[in-house]
């Protein structure tokens, strides 16, 4: 009977002793010794760690199921020691040899160096709506602004009341606001964080805010349910309409270029008296008139104005000591102006292709 037929024999049957013990699994490893001499190839090596190695029908795994769990209580301690020992020595040496195989097929291979990096792993874009973010509070922070950041999940209170909404006014409605609950709701725009930077911070303060809004909107090219926006707001004492006008044409210079000029329209928001539309010469036709601008010269970007005092009640300023402005845009918005993009639904789809162009 040959030692491979052995390993299907429990010990009891082969009337096994130590000295039959220590024979058997000395010829195993003599066994193993005359199949890894005929491993040389890969292919060889993965046939060879099955045979000996393998789960289920492995010849170390037979023998540790035949042999040492049969193995009377006497002669157990032998039979797990070599076991052990042979199993260590067939691991070692196959992962050895695998290895070796393993590299002698990559030096066989004509023209391949392995000491080049490997392949260039695709790795992913900035978002174009992030990168206006990051470029918009690099303009600020040169200004002495500071981040303020508020709740998605807002109160009436903080995103109409405090801010001078009217009962009655069309805001508030079901139809334009995300309402959850009778008093709280998804905020339609950063401005509350006005109200909670004054209340937690006495003049001069200087804030600019990013965040997600929410508005019943169907989606189209120019409009979305969930959009983000940014605004700016500082009060201190003898503020100005004229800082108001100085800081916007800073900014929209730093940020669409050199040569853009501003223009101010007078408009309302409730939050602002006085308040103003703000436009910039078109930056596609250099104000001459085009299809992007309807021929106008100029393109609507924000709304801005001088915080209305009736807000200073709220937060316990002084409107006799305290001035300050406000402004605020959509980052779509500016980011449509900025990369010529023709569908607000784009920066929302996670269209790899389109991302890309903005790395």
């Amino acid at each position: 009977m040959s030692v491979t037929e052995q390993t299907a024999q429990s010990l009891v049957d082969l009337g096994a002793d130590a000295a039959l013990v220590e024979k058997l699994y000395a010829e195993l490893g003599e066994l193993f010794d005359g199949e890894l001499a005929q491993a040389a190839s890969a292919e060889q090596v993965r046939a060879l760690r099955d045979r000996w190695l393998g789960r289920k029908q492995g010849l170390l795994t037979a023998t540790n199921d035949s042999w040492l769990k049969t193995a009377p209580r006497d002669l157990k301690p032998a039979v797990g020691r070599l076991q052990n020992k042979l199993k260590a020595r067939v691991e070692e040496i196959v992962e050895q040899r695998g290895r070796a195989a393993a590299a002698a097929v990559v030096r066989a291979e004509p023209g391949i160096d392995i000491t080049l990096p490997g392949p260039e792993r695709v790795i992913g874009a900035r978002h174009p709506v992030r990168i206006v973010r990051e470029e918009i509070e690099h303009i600020f922070r040169g200004l002495g602004y500071s981040v303020f950041d508020g709740p998605e999940i807002e109160s009436d209170y903080y995103n109409f009341e405090a801010l001078n909404f009217p009962d009655n006014h069309p805001a508030r409605d079901a139809m334009d606001t995300i309402f959850l609950t009778k008093t709280m709701l998804l905020r339609t725009h950063t401005s509350p964080c006005q109200i909670r930077a004054m209340e937690k911070t006495r003049p001069p303060l200087r804030y600019v805010v990013f965040g997600k809004c929410y508005r019943h909107d169907a989606p189209d090219a120019t409009h979305s349910p969930m959009f983000h926006q940014f605004e700016a707001f500082a009060v201190d004492e003898n503020i100005s309409f004229c800082d108001l006008k100085g800081t916007l044409e800073h900014f929209t210079r730093q940020f669409f270029g050199a040569s853009v000029r501003a223009r101010f329209r007078p408009s309302f928001f409730p939050f602002t008296e006085p308040s103003a539309e703000v436009d910039i010469s078109c930056i596609f036709c250099d104000g001459r008139g085009c299809r992007k601008c309807k021929q106008s010269g100029y393109i609507e970007i924000l709304g801005s104005g001088m915080i209305d005092p009736a807000l200073y009640g709220y937060v316990n300023y002084d409107p006799e000591r305290y001035s300050g402005f406000a402004f605020g845009c959509g980052l779509e918005r500016l980011a449509i102006l900025k990369y010529g993009v023709e569908d607000i639904q784009l920066f929302f789809q996670g269209d790899a292709r389109f991302l890309r162009q903005f790395r």
